[in-house]
C-alpha cells in the first residue's frame, strides 16, 4: 500500500513525511490481532448482510475474501509492511484487491476505534484461557510433588529466620493457592474482557441499522458496551488483565528466589539437574539456577507494563486518542511473558529439580525452630503462656552459650527449669511431632496436609 492509497489520505494535500509514516504505523506489532481482525471482519460482515446494510451475495463475497486473507497469511504469502500503517488497513486492502470494489464496503458501520478494540478483546480472551490452562498445569506439578512429600521436612522461615519446621508439602501447597487465585481472578477479568464494542464507531455509534448483539452473538461475547463512547476508549481490561499478571508473576517469583536459596550451598535443600541449569563461563565447579533467576527478573517487566498503562490512561479525555495504539506492545509482552514464565517454571519443578531429603532431615534438627512447642508443653500444662514464653527464651540463651540444642538438654536440667517437665517432652519437640502437633485446619500437620491436599484435587477438578 502506497501512502497515496491511505484510507484517509484524501483529504490531505501531501503524503506523510516517511519517518512519520513509520513513526505512526503499528504494523509491526498489531499483525498479532490479524486472526483476530478477520475473525471480527467476518462477524461484521454477516451481520450488515442479516441487516439488509449490503446484499447475502456481497456478505458471501467479504467472508470468502476474508478467509482466503486468513490462509495467505498462514501459509506466508500476506505479508504487509510499514506503508499499511496498520493491520485493519492491510485486511481492508488486500479484500479490496481480492474480490474489488465490494471490498470496500467491509468498514461500513464501524470504526478503526470500535474495530481495534473489538481485535485486543478477541486476541486476550483466548489468552487468557490459554494462561489459565498452564495454570493447572502448574498447579498440577505442585500437587504431583507434595504427594510425594507429606512427611519431608523443610525448615519454615519468618524475616527469612528459622521459625517452625513444616511438612514440605504445606509449603508447596501454599504456591498452590495462590496459583488458584491467580487462576480465579484471570476468570473475574476475563467476564470484562467479554463485552464487545463492535459498531460502536468511532465514538457515537452509527446511522446504520446495525445489529450489535448478533455480532457480539457470532463472536461470543457475553454483552455488548451500553455506551459507545466508553466501548472505544476502555482499557480497564487491559489494565485488569496486566495486574492479574503481575500477581502471577510474584508468586512466580517468590517461588524462584526461593528456588534460587534452596539450590544454593548455604541451603542444599534442592540439587538442580543439568536440564534446567546452566554452568559458568569461567567457573567449572558452578550451576546456575538461570530459570528462577530469569523469571524473578521477567517479573519486573510485566509491573512497568503495568504501570504503563496506568500512566497512559491516567489523562486521556474522551474517547479514542492515538495514545491508545501504546497499549498492545506491553499487552503483548506482558501475554508472553507470563507465558513463558508459566512453561520454564513448569518444567523445572516437574523435570528440573530433585529436593535433598537427607539435608532437608539434618536442617530441621539443628536449630532451635522446636522452642514455641516447649512453650506449647508447658502451657498445656497450666502453665500461661506468657510466663512460659519468657522461660523458653533463656533456656534457649543459655543453650546457645553452652553450645546444645532443646534436644541436648537432661531430663534434670529441663526439671530445674520447671518441674512439670517430664521425659515426653524429647517427643514433643522432635521435628517430626512438631510438625504433627499442628493439627488445626490449615496447619502443616500431616492429617490436614493429605485432607489439604484431596480438597486441592477436588478443586481442579470442579472448576
Amino acid at each position: 500500500m502506497t501512502q497515496t492509497q491511505q484510507t484517509w489520505s484524501q483529504r490531505f494535500e501531501s503524503a506523510l513525511h516517511p519517518t512519520i509514516t513509520r513513526f505512526n504505523a503499528s504494523i509491526n506489532f498489531d499483525i498479532e490481532l490479524i486472526e483476530y481482525d478477520l475473525t471480527g471482519s467476518i462477524a461484521h460482515a454477516k451481520m450488515l448482510a442479516k441487516c439488509g446494510i449490503i446484499s447475502s451475495q456481497e456478505g458471501e463475497q467479504l467472508v470468502t475474501g476474508l478467509e482466503q486473507i486468513r490462509q495467505e497469511y498462514r501459509q506466508g504469502k500476506f505479508n504487509p509492511d510499514v506503508d499499511s500503517e496498520d493491520v485493519h488497513f492491510a485486511v481492508e486492502h488486500r479484500l479490496v484487491e481480492i474480490i474489488g470494489d465490494v471490498g470496500k464496503k467491509i468498514h461500513t458501520g464501524r470504526s478503526r476505534n470500535d474495530q481495534v478494540g473489538t481485535d485486543t478483546r478477541l486476541y486476550l480472551r483466548s489468552q487468557i484461557e490459554l494462561i489459565r490452562q498452564q495454570l493447572r498445569e502448574f498447579q498440577t506439578v505442585l500437587l504431583d510433588i507434595a504427594e510425594k512429600h507429606v512427611e519431608t521436612l523443610i525448615p519454615g522461615y519468618t524475616h527469612l529466620q528459622r521459625a517452625q519446621p513444616l511438612s514440605l508439602a504445606h509449603h508447596l501447597l501454599a504456591y498452590f493457592h495462590m496459583m488458584q487465585r491467580d487462576w480465579e481472578r484471570l476468570g473475574d477479568v476475563y467476564t470484562r474482557v467479554n463485552i464487545s464494542p463492535l459498531g460502536c464507531g468511532a465514538l457515537a455509534g452509527t446511522t446504520f441499522p446495525i445489529d450489535r448483539h448478533y455480532s457480539a452473538q457470532l463472536l461470543h461475547f457475553e454483552k455488548v458496551y451500553d455506551n459507545s463512547l466508553d466501548g472505544v476508549s476502555d482499557r480497564d481490561f487491559v489494565i485488569e488483565f496486566l495486574s492479574a499478571a503481575s500477581l502471577i508473576m510474584v508468586h512466580l517469583s517468590r517461588l524462584s528466589e526461593e528456588v534460587i536459596l534452596w539450590s544454593s550451598e548455604e541451603f542444599g535443600f534442592v540439587t538442580l539437574k543439568d536440564s534446567c541449569a546452566t554452568g559458568s563461563s569461567i567457573m567449572p565447579q558452578k550451576k546456575n539456577p538461570d530459570v528462577p533467576e530469569l523469571v524473578r527478573g521477567k517479573t519486573g517487566r510485566v509491573f512497568g507494563h503495568l504501570q504503563a498503562m496506568l500512566v497512559m490512561m491516567k489523562g486521556l479525555p474522551l474517547a479514542y486518542n492515538k495514545d491508545l495504539q501504546e497499549d498492545k506492545e506491553g499487552l503483548f509482552d506482558g501475554v508472553n511473558t507470563v507465558k513463558a514464565c508459566l512453561s520454564a517454571m513448569t518444567i523445572l519443578l516437574g523435570e528440573g529439580l530433585e529436593f535433598c531429603d537427607r539435608r532437608l532431615a539434618e536442617a530441621v534438627e539443628s536449630d532451635f525452630s522446636n522452642a514455641t512447642d516447649v512453650a506449647d508443653y508447658l502451657a498445656a500444662r497450666g502453665v500461661p503462656f506468657r510466663e512460659a514464653y519468657n522461660l523458653v527464651g533463656k533456656v534457649v540463651k543459655t543453650s546457645i552459650a553452652a553450645g546444645k540444642l532443646l534436644k541436648d538438654l537432661s531430663l534434670s536440667e529441663w526439671k530445674q527449669l520447671h518441674p512439670k517437665f517430664e521425659n515426653d517432652i524429647y517427643e514433643a519437640i522432635s521435628p517430626r511431632q512438631v510438625v504433627a502437633a499442628r493439627n488445626s485446619y490449615g496447619g502443616t500437620g500431616f492429617e490436614q496436609v493429605a485432607l489439604a491436599l484431596q480438597a486441592a484435587r477436588s478443586q481442579m477438578e470442579v472448576n
